[in-house]
C-alpha cells in the first residue's frame, strides 16, 4: 500500500526556516515526479514546487522560488522542501504529492500525503 507521510511542520516566527520531509513507501520512488502544494486556512490548495524523477529538473511557482528549495534523495525515498524567509502567507498545511509529471496541475498526481501544518507568526 503506498504511503507519503510529511514531516517537520510548526509554529515559528516571520523570517525564519523550515524544511519539511516526505517519505515515501509502497512504491518504486525514482519512478515518481514529486510535488509540494500547501493549503491555507479558508482557500483552495495551490501548487508550491516540483521535482522529477531524477532531480534534474525543478519548478517553482513564482512566489517561493527566491525562498525555497525542492530536493529528492531516491536512496532515502524522500523529497524535501527547503523553506527560507518564512512570511505569515506561507501559513498552510503543505502536502507532498507523488506523479507521473513534475507539473502544477494536482489532477495529474496519483498519491498524497496526509499533510502537515506550518504557521507562521508575525
Amino acid at each position: 500500500q503506498v504511503q507519503l507521510v510529511e514531516s517537520g511542520g510548526g509554529l515559528v516566527q516571520a523570517g525564519d526556516s523550515l524544511r519539511l520531509s516526505c517519505t515515501a513507501s509502497g512504491l518504486t520512488f525514482n519512478d515518481y515526479a514529486m510535488g509540494w502544494f500547501r493549503q491555507p486556512p479558508g482557500k483552495e490548495r495551490e501548487f508550491v514546487a516540483a521535482i522529477n524523477w531524477s532531480g534534474s529538473y525543478i519548478y517553482y511557482t513564482d512566489s517561493v522560488k527566491d525562498r525555497f528549495t525542492i530536493s529528492r534523495d531516491n536512496a532515502k525515498n524522500t523529497v524535501y522542501l527547503q523553506m527560507n524567509r518564512l512570511q505569515p502567507e506561507d501559513t498552510a498545511v503543505y502536502y507532498c504529492a507523488g506523479g507521473r509529471w513534475p507539473v502544477r496541475n494536482p489532477d495529474t498526481y496519483n498519491y498524497w500525503g496526509q499533510g502537515t501544518r506550518v504557521t507562521v507568526s508575525s
